[in-house]
Order: structure tokens, then C-alpha cells, then sequence
């Protein structure tokens, strides 16, 4: 009998260990299927990058960067926002600190009209002070608090975005359209002013930034294209 457990316990400590290698292995597999995603959907290859993701949750289904990466594809380029929040949810609930994946639940309630729903989740992200990133926190929350037309709100939450990223220039566009909003043509002209020149692409060229905004305005709606239709009015101050 004695011969008999025995034999039985390391046939349960095989299997286990078994299991372990097996489950080590899908990890290792969903985190390069990860990387793929990462890598395709830098180069705007959405699908593909999607079945990576896909690959990777199958393998790891809670792996909360993963959850993150689908959510950010069906908000970002799928247009699928109930989606979206699914795996977002998803996401804070394996990690309830996980500011990413608060701050794109906010970004998918803005999508919906739900303003005051997304400053709660970006107030949410920010509540963890190890957020590597909080000025996109910041300039989403700013984003809402304008639409909503809490205009200083926004001003502030824009300020404190260029305090962690002084050289961000979407804060200051940002800022442009509040001072605009307001009245206050001067400032909004130095704000876009500025943002032109510290953004690596325009280097203070408004001529380019015109071309561009006219042609991003053909493609935007909603309030995306009220936006770009006041920059350009800025612009021409």
C-alpha cells in the first residue's frame, strides 16, 4: 500500500510538473505573439495585429497588456466602443491599478458622449502614482472637460499636462482651442503658436500645419471636426 502511494505522489508531481512546463511554454508563446502585435501595429497594420493579440489572449487570458491592446484596436480602428470597454473592464480587473487601461476606458466613454464617466476614469488613472504617462491622462481629462464647456476645468488639466511634458504640443493646441472658446484670441494665438513650434513635424511651419489640418478635416466629424475647423481659424489669427 505504502509502494502504491508513493508511486501515486510522483505521478502527481509529474503531471504538476508537466503542467507547469506546458504552461510556461504558452507564456513565453503569448508574449512573443504579443511583440508581433506591438511591432504590426506600429507599422498601422491593425489586423494583423489583432490576430496577434487574439494568439496571445488564447494563450494567456490574463494578461492584462493584452486585453489592453484588443481594447485600443476595436476603439481605435474597429469603431467597436461597447467592444472596446469589454476588455478594458477586463484589463482593471486583473489589475485594479492598471492606469493604461482607465485612461482608454475614459477615452471610449468620451467616444460615447459619456464626459462625465470619462473624467472619473482618468481621475482613476491618475489616482496611481506610478503611472509612467499621467500627461495623457491629463490631456484626455482637459479633452472631456471641454466638451462638457468647463473651459477652465480643462485649462487646468491642460496645464498639468505640459508640467509632466513640456515639450508635448497637443496640450498647447489643446489650450488653444479653451483660450478660443473663451475669447481670448491672444492667448489662443500664442498657444497655437507655440505648439507648431515645439511639434517635430511642423517646426513652426503654418503653412504645412494649414495643408495638413484641410486635410484631416475631410476625413474627421463630430466634434473631431469642429476641432481641426477652429485650429485653422487660430492658425490664421
Amino acid at each position: 500500500m505504502n509502494f502504491l502511494k508513493a508511486l501515486t505522489v510522483l505521478s502527481l508531481v509529474f503531471v504538476i510538473a508537466c503542467a507547469t512546463v506546458a504552461t510556461e511554454a504558452n507564456l513565453q508563446k503569448a508574449k512573443a505573439h504579443y511583440k508581433i502585435g506591438v511591432a504590426y501595429l506600429n507599422d498601422n497594420k491593425a489586423q494583423l495585429a489583432f490576430v496577434e493579440f487574439q494568439k496571445a489572449n488564447e494563450l494567456n487570458p490574463k494578461d492584462k497588456e493584452v486585453l489592453n491592446a484588443i481594447g485600443i484596436i476595436y476603439l481605435l480602428y474597429f469603431d467597436e466602443t461597447a467592444k472596446a470597454v469589454d476588455f478594458f473592464e477586463k484589463a482593471v480587473e486583473i489589475d485594479p491599478n492598471y492606469s493604461e487601461a482607465y485612461n482608454n476606458l475614459g477615452l471610449a466613454h468620451e467616444r460615447l458622449g459619456h464626459f462625465d464617466t470619462a473624467i472619473s476614469f482618468y481621475k482613476k488613472a491618475l489616482s496611481n502614482l506610478l503611472y509612467a504617462t499621467p500627461e495623457k491622462a491629463y490631456i484626455s481629462m482637459g479633452t472631456s472637460y471641454y466638451r462638457l464647456g468647463k473651459y477652465e476645468d480643462a485649462i487646468h488639466s491642460f496645464k498639468e499636462a505640459i508640467k509632466r511634458a513640456p515639450n508635448l504640443s497637443l496640450p498647447y493646441l489643446k489650450l488653444a482651442l479653451c483660450y478660443n472658446a473663451l475669447g481670448r484670441y491672444g492667448e489662443a494665438s500664442t498657444a497655437m503658436t507655440y505648439a507648431l513650434t515645439i511639434d517635430p513635424v511642423y517646426k513652426g511651419d503654418r503653412e504645412k500645419a494649414l495643408e495638413d489640418f484641410a486635410i484631416m478635416k475631410l476625413k474627421a466629424t463630430g466634434f473631431e471636426e469642429k476641432d481641426i475647423q477652429d485650429y485653422i481659424e487660430i492658425i490664421k489669427y
